[in-house]
């Protein structure tokens, strides 16, 4: 297939280009400085020349709580820019994967998410994401839309953005005890993992929503003793929760993913957590 990536600079678009290329499939890759994907215009330019038969979509605005002062800039990214890549998607007969997130939830569940329960997010941010998957599936009827939780990857050594396992080692780096929360529940999700579970979906033409996390429901506090303990580092850690770490975004308290459609399909599960951690570190030596 000719495959067309945007946010390809990213831990996930990283992965992603990597696995659909060593699927045998012609990878196009776009950062942010290539093209807006915000113009419509210059999306079906781009598009058009290359008879594109698939695109994901990685690129994301993902600073939660910047988006509280400015909910325009995450709704056009994270919606407005989701509906063009759709409107050209079936102007050019080229399905479209689309990357959400668990944060199109408000956690008060207490238990992992499956697709069928009720969204209600409870940010800007995550209304900006479920504008984007509503998007994807009101113009286009064969997409595929993937919502994942806390993404790590390689890739994220090197981006301005980090993720949480650098952010993790930057601050063990600096001494001191690190205060953690530890009563709000994910379920981070490895990269290459993802990237595989996406490319296993295409390939078998599945569409709608899918959960895509990395199966284990997991606080931010014992995530980050995990990491640590992979380190082989030994900071003091204190947990602390919601009410003391105030933040300018309202947060889902459980929002770990049950991958409930993607384990009746037969595809391989993601590997275990601490399988995940130990695969970064050995990838970031390298």
């Amino acid at each position: 297939m000719q495959v067309a990536i945007f946010g390809a600079a990213g831990q996930l678009g990283v992965e992603l280009v990597r696995e659909f290329t060593a699927r045998s499939h012609q990878v196009h890759s776009f950062r942010r400085a290539d093209v807006d994907i915000t113009e419509t215009s210059q999306l079906e330019a781009k598009l058009a020349s290359l008879e594109i038969d698939l695109v994901l979509n990685s690129a994301a605005y993902n600073k939660v709580d910047i988006a509280e002062t400015e909910p325009q800039v995450a709704y056009a990214v994270n919606g407005l820019a989701v509906r063009n890549l759709a409107v050209v998607c079936r102007q050019l007969d080229a399905r479209l994967v689309h990357f959400s997130t668990d944060y199109v939830f408000d956690g008060t569940a207490g238990r992992p998410y499956r697709e069928d329960d009720p969204v209600r997010p409870i940010s800007a941010y995550g209304v900006s994401k479920l504008a984007g998957e509503f998007y994807a599936q009101a113009y286009s009827d064969s997409a595929l839309v993937l919502r994942t939780s806390g993404v790590f990857g390689p890739a994220g050594v090197g981006t301005a953005g980090g993720n949480f396992i650098e952010s993790m080692l930057r601050l063990a780096s600096k001494g001191g005890p690190l205060r953690i929360v530890n009563d709000h529940i994910a379920s981070p999700t490895f990269a290459p993992e993802l990237a595989r579970v996406t490319a296993e979906l295409v390939e078998r033409g599945e569409t709608g929503v899918f959960h895509a996390g990395g199966g284990q429901p997991i606080s931010w506090f014992d995530y980050a003793a995990k990491i640590f303990r992979q380190a082989n580092l030994s900071p003091e850690l204190k947990p602390t929760n919601e009410r003391e770490y105030r933040t300018a975004a309202r947060r889902p308290k459980y929002s770990a993913l049950e991958n409930w459609r993607l384990n009746k399909t037969g595809i391989l599960p993601m590997i275990s957590l601490d399988e995940q951690i130990q695969w970064y570190f050995s990838l970031r030596k390298a």
